[in-house]
């Protein structure tokens, strides 16, 4: 069994991610599906939808639900989406949060939302301009 991951964002952002993550590694090793988040939806359906996600993700060890932007509707909905559930948030996806988890798929649903949350701040980083000047 393995966490199961959900990526709860604005519009098409979780599949775009998604798509990236399969065309760097491949088949990926961990169950994973996105839930678009568009301002005209309805929420209370969105948050339906993605329990039934969610239910269908979680084998036994729980879902990670990763979220763009802290705040947000996307992040609003996916919190509601621990009620119940052996489920965590983590807000702020990027690509290198994604890349830490894939890579890290037998870890407990604990240390994985910590190693999403370490991957992502470590992959923010102020790049030094090409002429050293700052």
């Amino acid at each position: 069994m393995s966490v199961g991951i959900l990526l709860v964002t604005h519009g098409k952002l979780g599949q775009n991610l998604l798509e990236t993550m399969r065309h760097m590694l491949g088949d990926l090793p961990l169950r994973h599906d996105a839930l678009e988040v568009h301002l005209v939806q309805n929420h209370e359906g969105l948050i339906l939808q993605g329990q039934k996600l969610a239910d269908r993700l979680d084998d036994g060890d729980g879902v990670l639900v990763l979220t763009d932007a802290f705040g947000s509707t996307p992040s609003n909905i996916a919190n509601k989406l621990s009620a119940g559930r052996s489920v965590r948030v983590v807000s702020g996806i990027n690509l290198p949060m994604l890349v830490r988890i894939f890579n890290y798929p037998r870890l407990a649903l604990p240390e994985m939302a910590q190693c999403a949350v370490e991957g992502g701040q470590r992959g923010i980083i102020a790049c030094p301009r090409k002429d050293n000047q700052d």
